[in-house]
């Protein structure tokens, strides 16, 4: 039977292992709009990047609440839901701090730098989603 997750164990199966997280933003007509993530934890918060002329990046100037799902396709499956309102920042310093965290996260430390490096320049964007809610469900197939 399916197990509802506290806050803490939420965040510590983001951060456990490098899943992808799933992005949903809504389109200035109403549309949702789901991409791909990849993110990392600063405290409460978490943050990730994109280029600025990304449909993402409009959708979210546009309407800065979004939901992030973060999930294990794998049984007995987990999942977790972040809803949420994002902050963007384009200091570069911070960027590639960032960035290369980001990059070790998912790519290995030995690519860590090089992803900070291409990253981190004019035109990306440092996104910091702030959640109003955490929920999140484990053992959902009941094992």
């Amino acid at each position: 039977m399916a197990k509802k997750m506290s806050r803490a164990e939420c965040w510590e199966f983001m951060m456990a292992q490098p899943h992808t997280g799933k992005l949903a933003t809504m389109r200035p007509d109403g549309r949702p709009h789901v991409v791909p993530i990849w993110f990392e934890r600063d405290g409460e918060q978490i943050v990730f990047t994109t280029w600025h002329t990304t449909v993402k990046a409009r959708n979210l100037r546009h309407s800065p609440w979004v939901s992030l799902c973060v999930d294990d396709e794998a049984p007995p499956f987990t999942y977790v839901k972040v809803d949420g309102t994002v902050t963007f920042s384009d200091n570069l310093d911070e960027l590639r701090h960032w960035a290369t965290r980001i990059g070790g996260r998912y790519m290995g430390e030995a690519q860590a730098d090089a992803f900070g490096a291409r990253n981190a320049v004019p035109g990306e964007l440092l996104v910091r989603l702030s959640p109003a809610t955490i929920i999140g469900e484990d053992d959902i197939a009941g094992w």
